[in-house]
């Protein structure tokens, strides 16, 4: 049975180059095509091996198999489920592109299979013109044009398919019936050029192209015709350029300048946006398939449920997917086929990610003096791929082979299989994730480590002092050391404080227990800095808290009066590390900062905010952080165990890329709250506080990942700091932050043994102990393509490439990483159709099953703040939003990339159940509706301008949409099923995401609504950004080029 995959049709009913009835000349050849990794060399597409492809092995005459699809048509005898959402209605027929709305069907058949074309275009390839298999339940009634029906196999091959090959105009055989699934004509697809309403404006509004500027080498699908071509319609001719077509100027649409002139045929209905590939039915699909069970880890290389599903997870033998994801499950066996399908491979890790309550926490292993046992040659730690041989006596390593003598503590017979007699009594044996307890050989200098410490340094400039943040610090921090974070188990937390305030010069407080006061001692040569204290800076908050409390309550009195708006900042985190290296423990420091640092010190910075460089050769330096003074304080932080965690309260540029710069590489975390005011952001602010401060962490930490023969880790990504090239260092590492590895062959793979992974993490416990943590993963391997395509993970995918494509951008025009990412995505596709889905039509667009929704996230990829390059957003929020995203898990980047978007106005008050999202596109919103959105960042309520008064009544306590007060920012606590219904909804969001996120209550048609907007990631981005219908096609006429 060959591999079917989603097969879409492109929405334009011309035919294309090279088919049908155009020269297959058409367009100059490709010249090489620039993909591989950032960076890498530009390589030609090779043939498939011998072996790849799987022959069509349907027996002539047989029926196909049933098909049961997400994407199901209404025929229930090709076993799909009815259509999932009701017909539009009448009146949106009318294509908001303006095509003047016209009958679904342009019928030339009977009416009988025209009933069954219908707009669901997905349990079936629906072939015009012999396809591999036919199928004998085709009408009688149908004309000779069209075919029996080709089916596309289920599923659970791995492909989905989406409707019927187009014949061009020119085409010999005759045109078949117009399906909905023929959008307009190519001319005339606001996609792929202009329409005459809109003046040839492109899919990114505002960019150009796609990506602005010529098509990359060999990426066109946008090349000027060849001789012979030259005067079709809709193809204007193009000026000879080196990559074909150039801009035609900022506002057109490049190559094609749309107009009436230029439309070929009659235009015709657009694309129906329910039969492309939606994230939220696969997410619904997987929590119904897979969702409330329980997901055993004992098998290698199986694809775990998707991050959005709950399932309760049993570790036998690997890691649990909270800690370890990867971009497929079936690696590759030589890098000639990893090459060839450019799927990056790679694994994303999170070693202290949260457990919930229903699993078992990991176990510590303790093997006393002799401290954990490791394979003399690569230094791997005993885990169960681990072979014990000979007896018992001796050891093969599973990752580099070599025999090792098993230590006189550690023997243990072996049963009639072979395997140890107490292999369910040990952690390291049986278990994918375990602790060791580290010996002195793993601490610093041979000693034990102590407990770490938090300093809390507060900047005490005007800015802060009067928009009453200072006030606000002081006064929580009372409460909220009493949830300093402790072992499990342990009364009260052995976690040290220490206070700093600052403004031009810095001022440390002594709050020793034996004190009646604090006494403070002020170092204002900030060039020099040193800690003028060592006994008493430090304590135990449950010995000191009378003194610290006294201390908090004098602090916002103190600087009252103050007028001093300057700040420094380099010497604040530096004042930090000196502390705790004077106290010889580890630690984080959490700043409270307003302002950019422009008081003479060291770090000191100047505004280099400059919007003329958006969209030039330049812009990327905007966001590479200023070099020197930052670069070694991050060093320094890192070899002493210091996190930064910075909290910034701008009010205009700070240039966060070089502020940020040291949070970013020592496991630190970034808040920005810009023109805050207690009122408003004050709660969102405590709740990120409290978050950072009570969280699962650990101190000065080591990671490294070691991988059997084959293959190797090449590439790191995350809140990181990397002396070598094998080292991960990060001076905290907590339960949020995530490090994204990618590997590479350095030989041959073997199907028998697989890949193996473990990541063994060093670090020390918020009590003082020296720990390891062993993180276990086994992949497949295979010769075949079509088994890693159908082991990829699409959520894990799109957070590698988000991360690559960050960091390829502080050395990258823009417009290069854009190119790159749909370069690499066009080849993994085209690569998954030449190799592994059986034979079709070239105007059928087709994914594998487990990508299907690959583009939707690409496409939002690029249209996020970073990607973008657009003049209306703020330089530091761009930059801030490109460091978040460094550290991000795979489900953090998941819901950024495809926000959820809840309807609200008919929920089940009864039901302890949420709303199912919606797909995120502004066709979902509704005049009557209240729909929530929320992306792990941002939080919104939409309301609709027809909102029910008695909804609003209920959940507001005002009588209508009108009353509503403009700057409305919570939710009345009501007594009324509604309101408590509600609030209990976005309770529970705000408790499963890592950071707290403000609500914004939108109302239809507000001001306030363009920022809710650049969240409904299907349409189009109002910074530019194409939308998905339009983004899918480029991205089929892409594949189609590399397929040429």
């Amino acid at each position: 049975m060959s591999q079917q995959g989603y097969v879409a049709t492109p929405p334009y009913s011309q035919a294309q180059p090279g088919m049908g009835g155009y020269p297959a000349g058409f367009g100059s050849s490709p010249a090489q095509p620039l993909y591989g990794h950032y960076g890498g060399q530009p390589q030609s597409f090779p043939a498939p091996p011998t072996g790849l492809m799987k022959p069509v092995s349907s027996p002539s005459g047989m029926p196909p198999p049933e098909v049961s699809s997400q994407y199901g048509s209404n025929i229930q005898q090709n076993g799909s489920h009815p259509q999932r959402y009701p017909a539009p209605p009448a009146a949106a027929a009318a294509s908001p592109y303006g095509h003047p709305p016209n009958s679904p069907y342009h019928t030339i058949a009977p009416q009988a299979p025209a009933q069954q074309l219908t707009n669901q275009m997905g349990s079936m390839n629906l072939g015009y013109g012999p396809g591999p298999m036919q199928n004998p339940q085709a009408p009688p009634t149908s004309p000779p044009a069209q075919q029996p029906f080709q089916t596309a196999p289920p599923p659970t091959m791995g492909q989905t398919t989406l409707g019927p090959p187009l014949t061009g105009p020119h085409s010999p055989q005759m045109a078949p019936p117009q399906s909905p699934l023929a959008g307009p004509s190519l001319g005339g697809h606001p996609s792929l050029g202009g329409h005459p309403s809109m003046g040839g404006h492109p899919p990114m509004g505002g960019m150009g192209r796609p990506f602005p500027g010529p098509p990359p080498p060999g990426s066109g699908g946008f090349q000027q015709p060849g001789p012979g071509a030259a005067g079709q319609p809709g193809y204007p001719q193009q000026p000879q350029g080196q990559f074909g077509g150039q801009m035609a100027g900022p506002g057109m649409a490049g190559p094609f300048q749309g107009g009436a002139a230029h439309m070929s045929g009659p235009p015709q209905k657009k694309l129906d946006p329910d039969s492309i590939p939606s994230t939220t039915q696969v997410t619904e699909d997987d929590q119904a398939k897979r969702g409330g069970q329980v997901y055993t880890t004992n098998l290698r290389g199986q694809v775990p449920p998707l991050v959005t599903t709950d399932f309760t997870v049993q570790d036998q033998g690997n890691a649990s997917p909270r800690f370890m994801r990867c971009t497929t499950y079936s690696f590759p066996c030589t890098a000639d086929l990893a090459k060839q399908c450019q799927v990056p491979l790679g694994a994303i890790i999170k070693p202290f990610a949260t457990l919930p309550k229903n699993e078992t926490p990991l176990y510590v292993v303790n093997h006393g003096e002799t401290g954990p046992i490791r394979c003399n040659r690569c230094k791997a730690y005993m885990c169960p791929y681990m072979q014990f041989i000979d007896g018992g006596r001796r050891y093969q390593c599973g990752f580099c082979n070599c025999v090792n003598e098993v230590p006189a503590f550690y023997f243990q017979h072996l049963d009639h299989m072979g395997r140890r007699v107490d292999l369910y009594e040990r952690p390291e044996l049986s278990l994918g994730s375990y602790e060791f307890e580290a010996t002195l050989d793993y601490c610093k200098n041979n000693k034990p480590d102590s407990p770490p410490a938090y300093i809390f340094m507060i900047d005490v400039s005007y800015a802060n002092i009067k928009s009453g943040l200072v006030r606000l610090v002081c006064e929580e921090l009372k409460t909220l050391l009493d949830n300093l974070p402790r072992e499990d188990g342990s009364e009260s937390s052995t976690v040290k404080v220490g206070f700093v305030t600052y403004n031009k010069i810095l001022h440390f407080y002594n709050v020793k227990s034996a004190l009646a006061q604090p006494q403070m001692m002020v170092v204002s040569d900030t060039a020099e800095m040193f800690v003028p204290l060592l006994d008493g800076f430090l304590v135990n908050f449950q010995e000191s808290r009378a003194v610290i409390n006294n201390l908090l309550d004098q602090i916002p009195d103190m600087f009252a009066d103050t007028n001093e708006s300057e700040t420094v900042f380099a010497p604040v985190i530096q004042a930090g590390v000196e502390a705790l290296k004077t106290a010889e423990c580890s630690g984080k420091l959490f700043i409270f900062h307003s302002s950019i640092p422009t008081a003479d010190a060291p770090g000191k910075l100047k505004n280099r905010d400059d919007k003329k460089l958006i969209n030039t050769e330049k812009e990327k330096t905007l966001f590479q952080p200023q070099k020197g003074v930052y670069e070694q304080l991050s060093k320094d932080c890192v070899s002493q165990g210091c996190s930064v965690d910075l909290f910034l309260f701008p009010s205009q540029y700070v240039d966060l890329a070089t502020m940020g710069d040291v949070p970013t590489h020592t496991g630190g975390s970034i808040f920005k709250y810009s023109n805050f005011q207690v009122e408003m952001d004050g709660e969102h602010f405590l709740s990120d506080l409290r978050k950072d401060v009570e969280k699962a962490i650990g101190f000065d930490a080591i990671m490294r990942v070691r991988t059997s023969t084959g293959f190797r880790a090449t590439n790191f990504f995350g809140a990181i700091h990397m002396n070598n090239t094998t080292d991960v260092e990060m001076a905290a590492v907590d339960c949020d932050k995530a490090v994204t590895v990618e590997f590479k062959h350095d030989d041959k793979l073997s199907e028998e043994t697989g890949a193996l992974m473990q990541c063994a993490l060093l670090y020390t416990t918020v009590s003082g102990q020296r720990r390891l943590r062993i993180h276990n993963l086994s992949l497949n391997c295979s010769a075949q393509l079509s088994e890693l395509y159908k082991s990829c993970e699409t959520d894990a995918l799109i957070n590698f490439f988000a991360k690559s494509a960050y960091r390829a951008m502080l050395n990258q025009p823009l417009k290069t990483v854009r190119e790159i990412l749909v370069n690499q995505t066009a080849h993994m596709l085209a690569c998954y159709r030449k190799n592994c889905s059986s034979p079709s039509t070239a105007s059928q667009l087709i994914l594998p099953d487990a990508m299907k929704v690959f583009p939707v996230y690409l496409n939002s990829l690029m249209k996020t703040g970073p990607l973008v390059g657009s003049a209306e957003l703020s330089t530091d929020d761009r930059a801030h939003q490109r460091l978040i995203a460094t550290a991000m898990g795979v489900e953090d980047t998941q819901l950024l990339l495809y926000p959820r978007l809840i309807p609200l106005h008919n929920m089940d008050v009864a039901s302890d159940v949420v709303p199912a999202p919606v797909r995120c596109s502004e066709e979902r919103l509704t005049d009557a509706g209240m729909f929530l959105l929320e992306n792990g960042r941002s939080l919104f309520l939409w309301l609709g301008q027809a909102c029910p008064p008695e909804l609003v009544q209920r959940v507001f306590n005002v009588p209508s949409f009108a009353h509503l007060p403009a700057d409305l920012s919570s939710l009345p606590v009501l007594d009324n099923p509604q309101s408590k219904k509600l609030r209990s909804i976005i309770d529970s969001l705000l408790d499963q995401r890592p950071s707290a996120m403000k609500l914004l209550i939108v109302k239809q048609k507000d001001r306030s609504e363009m920022l809710f907007r650049q969240h409904l990631v299907e349409d189009k981005g109002p910074h530019g950004g194409a939308s998905y219908m339009d983004f899918l096609c480029y991205v089929h006429c892409e594949i189609r080029q590399v397929l040429t």
